[in-house]
């Protein structure tokens, strides 16, 4: 849970990763791990295992959802341009930081244009997007002149202040947590193969992607060995779903279609088998590191598990029961003789 936490208070929107990226590689650094960056940024790291003629590969993303600075406006205010999927509405009222390209960091706040209800009588009816939502930077400036001369320029990144949380009730609360909960459970879960000595049955490979928001994270520098590929994502909670913030969801369809029919009842088996609390579920607007390496042609079979996720894309939540079981499933996952096809 602490290291969740440690990993949501890293800004890290999509393009800008290298902090966080940095900071798991030295996390790990001390395991003897053969560990490699690829051109996109992201980190593969690989255990041998006894079977090196057949490879799994494991993934979860480290980038998160932010903006970028679209237009300084004339009001010494910021416009700004999405970085993944979530409404502006779920930003409102949030603290950020506007990171320069000379690497200067500016704190704001996240506002409608129209927010002060004695000025605007449409306050709260008037739309929340790109047009009306602006950041009020913390510093003594009035145009567009003095916004430039702090160095801040169109194309800046803006990240949020996650206001990360744990809970004498067990929950952590926090924005990221899509899918920095997954990254700390493939760290704890690569330390623990490591302290014990376990040797895997098969050479498996762990991806900390870094541009799955924007739809490409997983999708290259898949060795060609590799047969099974399970993104560890989130489960998202809402009416109709059976995912909850106490179980591991696994995955049986999103937006993409199916994911492997095998390796979903094999991972049903094998939360069954060991007592891992679970449920399936069908993601309705979702799509995954594995699906997206799917779609980039490789001949794999992909799967998906993860905690389950509260307000995804918003101020999210889940418990250190879901944590666990999701924990649980991986570490049996990872020491078991490959699905049936």
């Amino acid at each position: 849970m602490e290291l969740i936490k440690q990993l949501v208070e890293i800004p890290s929107p999509s393009g800008n990763t290298r902090e966080i990226i940095r900071f798991v590689e030295e996390e790990l650094g001390g395991l003897g791990l053969e560990m490699k960056r690829n051109h996109k940024g992201a980190l593969l790291i690989t255990i041998p295992g006894e079977d090196q003629s057949r490879h799994r590969m494991l993934t979860a993303h480290v980038d998160a959802l932010g903006a970028m600075v679209k237009e300084v406006k004339g009001n010494g205010r910021l416009r700004l341009s999405m970085i993944g999927g979530f409404r502006w509405n779920a930003v409102e009222g949030e603290n950020c930081k506007i990171e320069t390209s000379s690497g200067k960091v500016y704190t704001g706040t996240i506002l409608m244009h129209q927010t002060s209800v004695h000025v605007y009588k449409d306050a709260g009816e008037a739309k929340r997007d790109e047009v009306n939502i602006e950041v009020r930077i913390d510093e003594k400036v009035r145009n567009e002149e003095e916004v430039k001369g702090l160095g801040i320029e169109v194309g800046d990144f803006v990240s949020f202040d996650p206001r990360a949380e744990i809970t004498d009730s067990g929950f952590i609360k926090s924005r990221h947590l899509d899918d920095k909960a997954s990254v700390g459970m493939l760290m704890k879960l690569i330390r623990q193969i490591q302290s014990e000595g376990i040797t895997l049955p098969y050479t498996t490979h762990f991806l900390i992607s870094n541009n799955e928001e924007i739809g490409y994270g997983g999708n290259s520098n898949i060795p060609a060995e590799t047969v099974e590929y399970l993104a560890v994502d989130m489960g998202a909670i809402g009416d109709g779903q059976s995912t909850d913030e106490y179980t591991v969801s696994i995955c049986a369809k999103d937006s993409s279609g199916p994911y492997h029919y095998g390796l979903r009842k094999h991972l049903v088996r094998l939360a069954e088998e060991n007592g891992v609390d679970y449920k399936v579920d069908i993601y309705p607007y979702y799509g995954s590191d594995a699906s997206a390496a799917i779609r980039a042609g490789f001949d794999i079979v992909h799967g998906l598990i993860g905690a389950g996720i509260d307000s995804s894309h918003a101020y999210e939540r889940t418990h250190e029961s879901s944590i666990l079981h999701t924990e649980t499933l991986l570490w049996h996952y990872v020491r078991s003789v490959m699905a049936d096809a």
